[in-house]
Formats: structure tokens, sequence, C-alpha cells
């Protein structure tokens, strides 16, 4: 019996299909909640709009209006791709909702205790008003649970599909 391949057999998941989902994941959760934020801001929730993060170049009015909220929300888009790498490196193998949560409470913590300076229209956080800081922070936590838990799962589920692989193979070779 000859057993040839004919190149369709399934392969596992490769290092490069890996990480494309974790930029995939990263662009989806900065435009959904990057947009969600929007949405917040626009009901008046929150003092923060996303173009807040165009606001240290000085490009003209055209970055308060319209144009400006989705260039925003696309420059966001793309930096989250960078985040969640970031917790792809630290917390992939951390399968609960609980580090998405503490990851999404640390980039609120890193946006609006640390690199406050950067962005001239972001009061201190003591100026804000209690909305704005629930706001904000229930945005990031969603955020980093969407990132984090989609990451984790991602992770656990390859991990499962390769230790699962060497077996099927023995039992095909027997």
């Amino acid at each position: 019996m000859n057993n040839q391949n004919s190149g369709t057999e399934k392969k596992g998941p490769t290092a490069a299909s890996i990480l494309g989902r974790v930029a995939a994941c990263g662009f989806a959760g900065g435009l959904i909640w990057s947009v969600m934020a929007f949405i917040a801001s626009y009901f008046k929730l929150s003092e923060v709009s996303p173009n807040m993060i165009l606001q240290p170049v000085s490009a003209g009015a055209w970055k308060d209006g319209t144009a400006g909220n989705i260039v925003s929300i696309c420059l966001i888009s793309v930096i989250s791709i960078g985040v969640a790498f970031v917790y792809y490196a630290i917390l992939r193998k951390i399968h609960s909702i609980w580090a998405g949560i503490g990851f999404g409470i640390a980039l609120w913590a890193f946006v609006f205790l640390l690199i406050t300076p950067l962005f001239p229209v972001l009061k201190p956080i003591t100026d804000l008003n209690s909305n704005t800081v629930v706001t904000t922070l229930c945005v990031y936590i969603l955020y980093g649970t969407f990132v984090g838990y989609s990451i984790s799962y991602d992770y656990s589920e390859v991990m499962k599909e390769t230790k699962s692989k060497p077996s099927k193979s023995l039992e095909e070779n027997s």
C-alpha cells in the first residue's frame, strides 16, 4: 500500500501563523475598544477621546474633528498590535480572565499616570471627573480582557494541538 502525501496533509500551526493571530487580535481589540471609547466620549461619559493621541502633533484643526477621530482609531489599532505582542510575551500561558483584567488596569495606569505629560490635553488624573476615570478604566479592562483572553485561549489551543500531534502520527504508523 503506497501512502504518499499529495501536499494536502494538514500541518500544525507555525510560529508565523500564531504571531499573525496575535497581531490580528491586537488590531481588532484596538479597533473595537477605541471605537467604544469614542462612543463614550461622544455621549459625554468621558472627557477623553481617542483623538488625544494626535494632540502632541501640531497637524491643524482637523485632528479635533471626524477625520482626527478616524485617524486616531486607526493609529490606536496599529499600536495595539504591539501591546498584544507584549501580552503574548509576558502572559500568554496564563489562561485566566484575571490576567487580562490586570493587564487592562496596568495599561490604564501606564497611560493615565505615567505618560500623561506627552498629552497636553489630558488632565492629571486628580483633575478628571469620576465618570471619565470609571469609563476609561472600564474600557481598558475590557480591552485587556479581550486581548488577553483571546491570546491565552489561542495559545492553549495551539499547545493542545501540538501535544496531540505526536500521538496521532504514532497511531497512523502502526
